[in-house]
């Protein structure tokens, strides 16, 4: 798989999808993606020329944190729980707020939540202070 550094409208783009969804304005960090779908954030100084003269020496899998995924059929992008918990003070749209401990603990166990959110497409979860990932919001639930 090709690792390359997002140009600047590349870029662009990916922070107005994070802005229509979340309400994110800016991602400081340079933005990599790893094939078509994987998303992850380097505060690195190395260059994509770097990056191509690394690879013909050496196989790299990953370079930053994985923060998100582009969904291939609705180009939605869908955070990862890394990168919820990072960017998350910084989510202002698109939060289900968990208040039931029950709701909390099946969620953490990987279980979908039949819950009205009012919401459509990928949210945030939340319970309290804590960001605990990323699922995708329907009518009556949240997988």
């Amino acid at each position: 798989m090709a690792i390359k550094i997002l140009n600047k409208s590349e870029k662009a783009e990916i922070e107005k999808k994070m802005h229509e969804q979340f309400g994110i304005k800016e991602i400081k960090e340079k933005i990599i993606s790893i094939g078509k779908e994987k998303l992850f954030l380097f505060s690195g100084n190395i260059t994509g020329e770097e990056i191509k003269k690394l690879s013909e020496n050496t196989k790299i899998e990953r370079m930053g944190i994985y923060f998100a995924k582009i969904e291939e059929k609705t180009k939605e992008i869908r955070l990862s729980i890394d990168g919820a918990q990072l960017l998350g003070n910084e989510v202002k749209r698109n939060v289900v707020e968990l208040q039931d401990e029950k709701d909390v603990e099946e969620w953490m166990q990987g279980k979908e939540l039949n819950i009205e959110t009012g919401k459509r497409g990928f949210v945030v979860i939340k319970h309290g202070e804590d960001f605990l990932g990323s699922g995708k919001a329907s009518e009556n639930k949240i997988t």
